[in-house]
């Protein structure tokens, strides 16, 4: 979506998607990529998830990427952290402890800034954009990721036409599209989570379908 959509979502907190918890597909799964410790996860679009600080307090070095300014100050303030802020590039970088957080456009990241990271992390990116923008950004990590990378993503998939996004329903013939070119990709998690999510099941869903991948950059 557009910058000014996802600004004016958190100016008025609208935020139906930030979850009060840790991500359970985080917690379960994390521990099969078998990264080294202290190795560096990149997290875009990451809004002011709890899944940060889990991270962090694995001993991971955690780096997010998030648009709305609200949202990072929002974290570090939830999680009674007094950010150090610098400017690098066309962002604002805040840092306190194992997590820092680009505040900016993802597509403006270079490889530079994202320096070593080996790992990803992405519960809410691919499905925040729409399908016309999921190819750049897929792409754009893949560029911007080293060979070895290793990481989770979670989609959703829905009849699109039953009700408009975000979150997208991404199929997985989408997703094998989108990275099976440089990224080898296993489905570890499927099913229908509709029963779970009764506001998507009050907009008109049928059926709402949770899978978890694990990725690794060939």
């Amino acid at each position: 979506m557009h910058a000014e959509f996802w600004q004016a979502r958190w100016t008025r907190s609208e935020i139906g998607f930030h979850s009060p918890e840790v991500n359970p597909y985080l917690q379960r799964h994390w521990p099969s990529l078998g990264l080294a410790e202290g190795a560096r996860v990149l997290v875009p679009l990451c809004g002011k998830s709890l899944d940060l600080a889990w991270l962090a307090g694995q001993g991971y070095r955690v780096l997010g990427v998030e648009l709305a300014q609200k949202a990072v100050e929002d974290f570090f303030s939830e999680q009674q952290l007094q950010p150090q802020i610098s400017q690098v590039g066309d962002c604002a970088l805040y840092r306190a402890g194992a997590v820092e957080i680009y505040c900016g456009d993802f597509f403006a990241l270079t490889a530079q800034q994202l320096g070593d990271c080996t790992a990803l992390y992405d519960r809410a990116a691919l499905i925040a954009l729409p399908a016309e923008m999921r190819g750049r950004y897929a792409a754009h990590l893949t560029q911007l990721l080293p060979k070895g990378c290793r990481g989770l993503l979670v989609t959703l998939d829905y009849e699109q036409e039953q009700m408009d996004g975000p979150p997208f329903a991404v199929p997985d013939s989408e997703v094998q599209q989108l990275f099976a070119e440089a990224w080898q990709v296993e489905t570890l998690e499927s099913g229908d989570v509709l029963g779970e999510n009764w506001t998507f099941l009050q907009r008109g869903l049928q059926r709402l379908d949770e899978r978890v991948y694990r990725l690794h950059k060939s």
